[in-house]
């Protein structure tokens, strides 16, 4: 079974889900997962994990650069239940912000803030997605959460579209914010286009389509060139290597006496990556093993 990180390109009208199952699929394996969910109308940077490498989606998350980034535009004097141009009028008016008005309010949404998630989203509320009440017409508060904006960009208009540029942290919600830039405007807006480009490491730069990896499959061809090392997105990770009896030892489980440092480590036998381990009191435990 082939193992690593297909960084997928993902195209609007996907499921994140369904996305990963395709390509799982071609590569013969049902073992997959990803990092950082999608809406169907986004687009952009979906790290898919095949086989061992789904074993390290939980340090990717906990330990990489939390930083996304999204390319994102908005039509205003319309707002829809799901804040973006998949769901239903709700609200109309005809008051269009300059772009003074827009570059004025920026900064103000820039920094530690605190931002209310869609009715549509996968927030949990009494242990059920907000969306899946929000389909059954139960109406519920969600609540504010902190979310950090690292820089926020307008970057200009085309047609009826406004865009923008956004660095953030995890759990900020695109359509809540051009909701927000919006109301701090006076008007309403809904989102009709989210493009992903950096999360947690992983970069539209290293990207391919799905339909891409489809042709060369359905091509015979070698779709493991397509595939990113296991350890490809644990970079900020310190690296401790073992060799000889030590890292067979490690492999099935074994404490191994260490002078580094406390804290995380990739570790490697003679140069190949075995898994992710803890130094504590010069003892290197296991965390998880490949």
């Amino acid at each position: 079974m082939k193992s690593g990180w297909v960084i997928l390109d993902k195209d609007s009208g996907l499921f994140s889900r369904t996305a990963g199952g395709r390509i799982a699929r071609m590569l013969a394996t049902k073992k997959f997962g990803h990092i950082g969910t999608l809406d169907p109308m986004a687009t952009g940077v979906l790290p898919i994990a095949i086989g061992d490498a789904t074993k390290m989606i939980p340090f990717v998350e906990d330990t990489n650069s939390h930083i996304k980034e999204y390319l994102f535009s908005c039509q205003f004097g319309f707002e829809t239940d799901t804040l973006d141009v998949t769901g239903h009028e709700i609200a109309r008016n005809d008051i269009i912000p300059t772009p003074d008005m827009i570059t004025a309010i920026l900064p103000k949404l820039t920094g530690r803030i605190m931002q209310t998630p869609p009715m549509y989203s996968a927030v949990h509320i009494s242990g059920r997605r907000a969306h899946e009440l929000a389909r059954r017409g139960v109406s519920v508060e969600i609540p504010a959460r902190p979310v950090e904006i690292f820089a926020l960009e307008y970057t200009g208009r085309h047609g009826d579209s406004w865009h923008f540029c956004v660095r953030c942290s995890t759990g900020t919600y695109v359509r809540s914010l051009a909701r927000d830039i919006a109301h701090m405007c006076g008007t309403i807006a809904t989102v009709d286009m989210i493009r992903r480009t950096h999360t947690n490491g992983f970069d539209i730069s290293d990207a391919v389509k799905l339909d891409f990896l489809e042709k060369v499959f359905n091509n015979s061809g070698d779709l493991g060139q397509y595939l990113k090392p296991i350890d490809f997105g644990l970079g900020d990770i310190p690296v401790l290597n073992l060799t000889g009896k030590d890292a067979g030892f490690y492999r099935n489980g074994g404490f191994i006496g260490t002078d580094a440092p406390d804290g995380m480590y990739r570790v490697y036998a003679d140069g190949v990556f075995i898994g992710i381990g803890m130094v504590t009191n010069h003892t290197l435990r296991p965390q998880r093993t490949i």
